[in-house]
């Protein structure tokens, strides 16, 4: 970034960490949205061959992103926000997709429902905010998933009214 000196008088660096970065948090925040897409599409194009294929993200930047920027028409959701109305259970689905911040130990934890789980990619922009984010990939479905989609919808909704 030209003239960086001119961001960092004025706090622009400073993100939510309370760090000063070298983009602005907003520019950073979108800076990894279209290789999401990009990646998610090539990913659910391979996936859908074999059935219906949900993307299901960890928050709504993620789903908004994917679902703004895909040129495969991909409808993401999220159990976050107002995305969490988003979800179609009419639909068995086969595949998954999972965007998640860390890798934590979902390979393990629904991979366990699959018959073949990988990590597909994931955001690799240095200036991304969201690098690092991963694209997992879940594939044959043991079980019909959707009872688990909506025990976590009706989880989240109850904890709202709270």
């Amino acid at each position: 970034m030209k003239n960086p000196e001119n961001y960092k008088k004025f706090g622009l660096l400073r993100w939510e960490d309370g760090k000063d970065h070298s983009l602005p948090q907003d520019f950073a925040d979108m800076l990894g949205w279209k290789e999401l897409a990009h990646k998610v599409d090539k990913e659910y194009s391979r996936l859908s061959k074999s059935g219906n294929t949900l993307v299901l993200c960890d928050n709504y930047g993620q789903a908004g992103a994917i679902n703004f920027y895909s040129k495969k028409g991909v409808k993401a959701v999220s159990f976050n926000a107002d995305y969490i109305n988003w979800f179609d259970l009419s639909k068995e689905y086969k595949n998954l997709i999972r965007i998640k911040d860390s890798s934590e130990d979902e390979l393990e934890k629904t991979g366990a429902f699959f018959k073949h789980s990988a990590i597909a990619d994931s955001v690799t922009s240095p200036y991304a905010r969201g690098k690092g984010t991963i694209i997992f990939s879940f594939e044959d479905a043991n079980i019909d998933i959707r009872k688990r989609l909506q025990d976590e919808i009706d989880k989240m909704k109850d904890q709202w009214k709270k």
